[in-house]
């Protein structure tokens, strides 16, 4: 049984690039850094959906930046509608 070996961030990202390039085949690639093909697809798939949040989220914000920005919004939101439901009480005489 083959021992699993742990690959830093830096040579995963290497190890896509070299196959994104497409200069060598993914196969040689993989026997070149003693993985699998599974395990590169995968690792591929990740950086790419990573590459595609990156391009959508409002520039130069990461996904925390992101996720707050829109915590903050929503947090407007139902301020403003607290606001109205306390007016519409008070017209009413319900508060």
């Amino acid at each position: 049984m083959k021992q699993k070996v742990q690959k830093s961030g830096e040579e995963k990202l290497a190890i896509v690039i070299e196959g994104i390039k497409g200069e060598t085949t993914i196969t040689d690639i993989c026997i070149k850094h003693g993985v699998s093909q599974a395990w590169y697809y995968t690792q591929r798939d990740k950086f790419l959906e990573g590459g595609k949040r990156a391009l959508v989220q409002p520039s130069g914000m990461n996904n925390n930046q992101a996720e707050r920005a829109k915590i903050e919004e929503l947090e407007k939101v139902i301020g403003r509608q607290t606001v109205e439901i306390q007016i519409l009480k008070k017209d009413l005489n319900l508060g």
